[in-house]
Order: C-alpha cells, then sequence, then structure tokens
C-alpha cells in the first residue's frame, strides 16, 4: 500500500481530544473549575485544534506565537503559519483568571467542551493585527469587524477536548484529518489536490478543480461549513450543491467530498496560506489558489493570494500551490477557457456578476449552462425562494 508523501504541518498529527477514563475524569474536575464561554468561532477552532487539523498548535496562541504570526506569518519555532488562532476575554474575566490554573471553557449553554492550561494573559494588539492580517483597520471588513467584538486580553495555553462540538448536520461528511489521510492511503492516492470554496460550485470552478486533477491521483472538494458572513450562501445549500455535481460529473474513484468545520476570516492572501497548511494536515500535497482567494470586498488585489506565496522559502510550506487565472466560458473558444488560453474579446466570454446571478436565480431564472450546471441552479432557485 502506497504511504502519503505529506508529513502533517511539524511533523506530527496533534490529537487533544480525550476518550474513556481520562475524558471522564477530566470531566468531574471541568465543573469545578472557572469557566470561559467560547463563541462560535473559538468553537470551531477547538474542533480543529484537538483533531489536529490546525497542527502543530495544541492550543490558543502564546503571546510569542501571537506576535510572530501576525508580524512574520511564522510560529515561535519558526514554522510558516499565517493567521492568529486566539481566545479573547474582557479585561474583568481576565482579572479573575491566574496564569498556571487550569480553567475550563463552556458552550453557550455552559457546559464544560475543554480544558485549558492557562500558561499567558496578554494584551489583544487589535488594531496592529487588523493591519497586518486584513491589511486594513476599517470595520466595513467583517474579520476587522470581528477583532473589536472581541476581548481585550488573550489567553494561550495548551487545550483537552472534552468532547466534539454537536452536529445534526453534515455527519458522513465530517471527516477528521486522520480519516481522510487513511482514505487517500487506501485509494492509493500520492499527490491530491485540495480546493477550499465558502461559496457554490460553478463551471469556471469545476475547470480549475478538473485541470487540477489531470496532474494528480485525487481531488478533495473541502468546503467551509464554519462562521461564514450573513449574505453568504447556507451551508446546507452548498452542500446540495456539492453532492449532486460530484455525483453527475466527477469521477467518483477520484474525488471525494469532506466539510472543513473552520470559520471564514476573510483574511485573502494570509488566509490562502492558512487553508493551504491546514489542507497539508488533511493530507493534500497540492492546493488550488484561485482569484481572490478568501476576499471580501475590494480590499484585496485580484492575485494577491498567489504573490504571498513568493515570501516564503522553496519548500517551506510543504505544499504545492496550483494558481489558477479569471477563467470562463468562451464562444469563440467553444469550451472552458482562462485569460491565459483564450485570445478572444471579453464579449466572447460568459461571464456574470454575483450580483446578477443572484438577480435571476430569485427570479427563477435559470444562469446559462455555460455559467452553472442546470441541476445547481435548480438547487439554488428553490433556496432563494420567497419564505411563506
Amino acid at each position: 500500500m502506497s504511504v502519503l508523501p505529506i508529513q502533517p504541518h511539524g511533523g506530527t498529527l496533534i490529537n487533544r481530544l480525550l476518550e474513556g477514563q481520562e475524558r471522564q475524569e477530566a470531566e468531574a474536575k471541568a465543573n469545578g473549575l472557572k469557566k470561559i464561554p467560547v463563541n462560535t468561532r473559538e468553537m470551531s477552532d477547538l474542533e480543529l485544534i484537538a483533531i489536529g487539523g490546525f497542527s502543530p498548535l495544541t492550543g490558543f496562541m502564546s503571546e510569542e506565537d501571537y506576535t510572530e504570526v501576525v508580524e512574520d506569518m511564522h510560529l515561535s519555532n519558526g514554522l510558516p503559519w499565517s493567521l492568529p488562532i486566539t481566545l479573547s476575554v474582557n479585561k474583568e474575566q481576565a482579572g479573575l483568571l491566574k496564569e498556571g490554573e487550569e480553567i475550563a471553557l463552556t458552550d453557550e449553554g455552559g457546559k464544560p467542551i475543554a480544558i485549558m492550561e492557562l500558561k499567558e494573559k496578554f494584551p489583544h494588539a487589535r488594531s496592529k493585527e487588523a493591519q497586518a492580517v486584513y491589511a486594513t483597520t476599517s470595520t466595513d471588513h467583517p474579520g476587522v469587524a470581528y477583532l473589536h467584538q472581541m476581548g481585550e486580553i488573550l489567553l494561550g495555553g495548551p487545550i483537552q477536548l472534552l468532547q466534539r462540538p454537536s452536529h445534526s448536520d453534515f455527519q458522513e461528511f465530517r471527516l477528521e484529518p486522520a480519516q481522510t489521510r487513511r482514505i487517500f492511503k487506501e485509494k492509493g492516492w500520492r499527490r491530491v489536490v485540495g480546493f477550499q470554496t465558502r461559496n457554490p460550485i460553478h463551471r469556471a470552478h469545476e475547470y480549475i478543480q478538473k485541470c487540477a486533477l489531470e496532474v494528480v491521483d485525487g481531488l478533495l472538494v473541502h468546503p467551509l461549513v464554519g462562521a461564514t458572513k450573513g449574505d453568504d450562501i447556507p451551508a446546507d445549500t452548498r452542500m446540495k450543491c456539492y453532492e449532486v455535481l460530484l455525483e453527475n460529473y466527477y469521477p467518483k474513484d477520484r474525488s471525494i467530498l469532506s466539510v472543513f468545520p473552520a470559520a471564514m476570516r476573510y483574511a485573502g492572501p494570509r488566509e490562502a496560506i492558512f487553508h493551504a497548511l491546514v489542507r497539508k494536515n488533511y493530507g493534500c500535497t497540492h492546493f488550488i489558489v484561485g482569484r481572490d482567494h478568501a476576499g471580501v470586498g475590494s480590499f484585496y488585489g485580484t492575485f494577491d493570494a498567489h504573490y504571498i506565496f513568493d515570501r516564503f522559502k522553496p519548500g517551506e510550506l510543504d505544499i504545492t500551490p496550483l494558481f489558477f487565472d479569471h477563467t470562463f466560458y468562451c464562444k469563440h473558444c467553444e469550451g472552458m477557457a482562462s485569460i491565459k488560453t483564450c485570445p478572444h474579446d471579453k464579449n466572447e466570454h460568459v461571464s456574470l456578476s454575483g450580483t446578477k446571478v443572484r438577480e435571476m436565480l430569485r427570479s427563477g431564472i435559470i444562469p446559462p449552462v455555460e455559467f452553472t450546471r442546470y441541476e445547481v441552479a435548480q438547487i439554488l432557485i428553490e433556496a432563494m425562494k420567497p419564505q411563506e
């Protein structure tokens, strides 16, 4: 049986999920600890730390790691890492906590879900983080707006997860990194390309995935299903679109669908690096980076998410990015193409704005087949019908 050629980031797939007797003892101890509630994003981060998605992290970042990541996109040990993974509290909460003690992290109902060894309390450099990570301090950016909702103090230290967050959706698709790695190995895939998405897959996405599939053994379609902006299409609707596409248009022996339970940061270039490193933990050797990856509004340049990879030394990330340009259907070429491969005028291209597509779908109008598959359009039209 072939062995995956790519190691987890840092060399070890982290596991911080307690089981059996150890878990029972920790649950009993947690009831007597000081309690800190976590929000939806922090809950997602806890889960991904525990299952190894965020390897090599074993908990929320220390001040040294936080500072290095914000300033230099590396952890204090020198490993590349582009986004802060932090837990915040307000000053009043922080005043009740002592460095060196264990605390219980709870869900919204107050139930302990994890124990954290509180190594450090340190100031949250929100403005500095906003400018460095999101390239703006404007609260019009959803990532910056979230920063301003966070507490003034960050808590750093390793965690132990008592139980996975309860999910009622996508159960068969919630594969952990250890599981996807095992599946790739069983299938004999040595080169696997990951595709990150928070949108329904249209024909341009399908085209770049299949171009990538020409040079690798398998494709992991890995949609993000954690917290997103309020105007993003809900995950349950998107998953129906992914399922119908893979069922009808993708080779079943060379593609799998699994969900990525992370929250969206909208950090553009930095999030492209983050998404690549996390997919390395899931066993991917290659990662698709498209136009304006993880972007929002006009905060980033069209190809900033491509250029940022040049800021790392050759081989430092240890995952191969596959960069794709703007793609579309060309009437003259009579097929999918990109600005790299098509010599014809833009008037020959079938290209619709997101606003125009949403208007068509709300009106029950199916966009051109050159833009989206009929089955996907039907799902989106049904989802966008006004509620009775």
